[in-house]
């Protein structure tokens, strides 16, 4: 039987939805319309300029996490399947069609027909069992997803086989039947033509995939089925990125996509920076912030030119504030990792402050890592939460017995040692800056020093996984399912960065289940069963668990829940906003100038 998966973001995904009866014809153009977000027909040509935060450190995806890496790629590569930008859907994007076995054990995807690569070398199955067999599911990649593919079955780590049944046909085969499994190839697709000799395949050590594509590196060896093929780079400036006119996206009229001829990406780091070379007309689009609306949308309002567009956000990067359990300093990490510690902090945080100042109240409450919006998982936990109130902040420390013993205004670890660490943030960004000079001075009101560590906001998450801070303030992306964001949330997850302990000695083995916390365990337990779990109200269930938990745990304190804001110049149409690098949604080839 033939089936297509159709998931909406705002139901719970159960076998039953993975399963629905439908049928999609493979083709080699894909038609795209979306008229219910008011888009129209566009015409090529012309140069679209957005910002990148930072200078990309390379062009290879997966051997680094890195924003610039993931902003470049999602506009030069595709995956098996993408999002209904209308619906937030599932629908076909390389792979045209796809069978799924009536056990939900086996998926065979059937590859879009005349898609070649920017070199002009055909594309096939080979290259995406390359791409799962070779570089996802290599333990050393920096920027795999192993653990997405490693199934724990009677007691047994099995992994998911890939094959090429031919040149268009890939069949995966799964140890057990997994409800998420299709949200999960929205992985981009890589060339094994070209990149053959830095995989174990073409006999290279499993670490050297990450050695692929380095900045230097010839653009036309940077290949992909993307709207855009890499033109040049200029170090720390511009990357250039010029239009593939064999690109398989079509419109409702036939005008082959992407409209814009050139996107150039400005190296522009900060916000302020940004700010100014948007206003100054140097920038087509700008994501702006709660703290800035104002300032923007009188300018609108004045004439400026440009339109501010605000939306809640499904997508988008909650801060919080996160405490390293394996701080170097011994004394911080036993106090870190004291759940009544985390507690006491959490009631010096002052939520609603940071959405009315920071956020110009265009942001919520988060009270999870689940966005609020997704009412398929989001449960409210603000009832366990500790709002922000400094006297029982005190209290709690006192009971700690972390008090004032020196009679300097600081409170003590010991009779020689004030409570006093770092809190690192990326000082190049006004919401971070803000909310670290907020925590800073409400957790000196209750006797606790913070010293403020300002680096790139781009830097924050490497900073995180090197361990090299004591707390930090860090915001990471909301998925529809939290299947997508397991990786963060799973203690041992690669991702898992407050507690770096609980990861693998070596990469492909089990984490560290001895130094994890009941709670801990417990969790690991939820985010491996929600990959396999069948039943949709018990997966849904077992998620709110997780969201309880973490209320009550605070492995981090979530901050707050930003509001999508951006300004767009009124040259720019089809403006659809996304915040955030969302791996398979690429808005930009629907852009044109009026």
């Amino acid at each position: 039987m033939k089936y297509t998966f159709r998931s909406s973001t705002l139901t719970a995904l159960a076998l039953a939805l993975v399963l629905a009866l439908a049928g999609i014809a493979a083709a080699q153009d894909k038609t795209v319309a979306y008229p219910g977000l008011g888009l129209g027909e566009g015409s090529t040509g012309g140069t679209l300029t957005l910002a990148l935060g930072d200078a990309p450190p390379r062009f290879f995806y997966y051997g680094e996490i890195s924003q610039p890496i993931q902003y470049i790629t999602q506009q030069m590569f595709d995956s098996l399947v993408e999002y209904d930008l209308e619906t937030y859907d599932l629908v076909p994007a390389l792979a045209a069609s796809w069978d799924i076995s009536d056990d939900g054990t086996v998926y065979t995807f059937y590859l879009r027909e005349g898609v070649t690569w920017h070199d002009g070398t055909p594309f096939t199955a080979e290259d995406v069992v390359f791409t799962y067999d070779q570089i996802i599911t290599n333990p050393e990649a920096r920027a795999g997803d192993a653990a997405q593919f490693t199934f724990t079955v009677a007691g047994e780590s099995r992994q998911v086989t890939f094959e090429a049944l031919d040149d268009l046909t890939v069949r995966m085969t799964l140890p057990a039947a997994s409800p998420t499994f299709l949200l999960q190839q929205r992985f981009f697709i890589m060339p094994k033509h070209v990149l053959l000799p830095y995989s174990v395949e073409g006999g290279a050590e499993p670490s050297e995939i990450n050695d692929a594509w380095p900045t230097s590196v010839d653009p036309s060896e940077v290949v992909g089925t993307g709207p855009y093929r890499l033109g040049s780079y200029v170090p720390g400036q511009l990357v250039r990125l010029e239009r593939n006119d064999d690109y398989w996206k079509v419109d409702a009229v036939g005008t082959r996509l992407p409209y814009f001829d050139r996107l150039e990406l400005l190296i522009v780091p900060g916000t302020e920076a940004q700010t100014a070379q948007f206003l100054a007309g140097n920038l087509d689009q700008l994501n702006i912030t709660g703290v800035q609306f104002p300032d923007f949308k009188s300018r609108e309002l004045a004439g400026a030119g440009f339109s501010v567009i605000e939306s809640p956000a499904l997508f988008g990067s909650p801060p919080h504030l996160a405490f390293n359990f394996n701080a170097a300093d011994p004394a911080l990490a036993e106090l870190f990792s004291q759940v009544e510690f985390r507690r006491a902090m959490e009631f010096a945080v002052d939520r609603m402050r940071v959405i009315d100042d920071v956020y110009n109240g265009l942001a919520e409450l988060p009270g999870t890592p689940t966005a609020p919006v997704n009412a398929a998982f989001y449960e409210d936990t603000t009832g366990l939460m500790n709002m922000y109130d400094l006297e029982a902040a005190a209290s709690a420390l006192d009971a700690l017995g972390l008090v004032d013993t020196s009679g300097n205004g600081v409170r003590n670890i010991s009779a020689t040692r004030d409570l006093e660490f770092t809190l690192t943030y990326g000082s190049d960004s006004a919401v971070f800056t803000d909310i670290a000079t907020i925590l800073q001075n409400d957790f000196a009101e209750i006797g606790v020093r913070v010293n403020l560590q300002g680096i790139q906001a781009s830097q924050l998450l490497g900073t995180g996984l090197s361990g090299d801070y004591e707390a930090i303030v860090v915001a990471l992306g909301n998925q529809p399912d939290p299947e997508l964001r397991k990786p963060i949330w799973q203690p041992g997850g690669s991702l898992y960065y407050w507690h770096r302990a609980t990861q693998p000695e070596n990469p492909g083995d089990p984490p560290n289940f001895d130094v994890m916390a009941d709670w801990e365990l417990r969790i690991f337990d939820i985010f491996d069963q929600g990959s396999i779990e069948m039943d949709a109200e018990v997966r849904a269930e077992n998620y709110r668990e997780w969201q309880r938990l973490n209320a009550e745990y605070v492995p981090v304190i979530m901050i707050a829940k930003p509001g999508n804001v951006a300004a767009v110049y009124d040259t720019v149409g089809n403006f659809v906003y996304s915040l955030g690098v969302i791996p398979g949604y690429n808005p930009v080839p629907l852009y044109y100038r009026r």
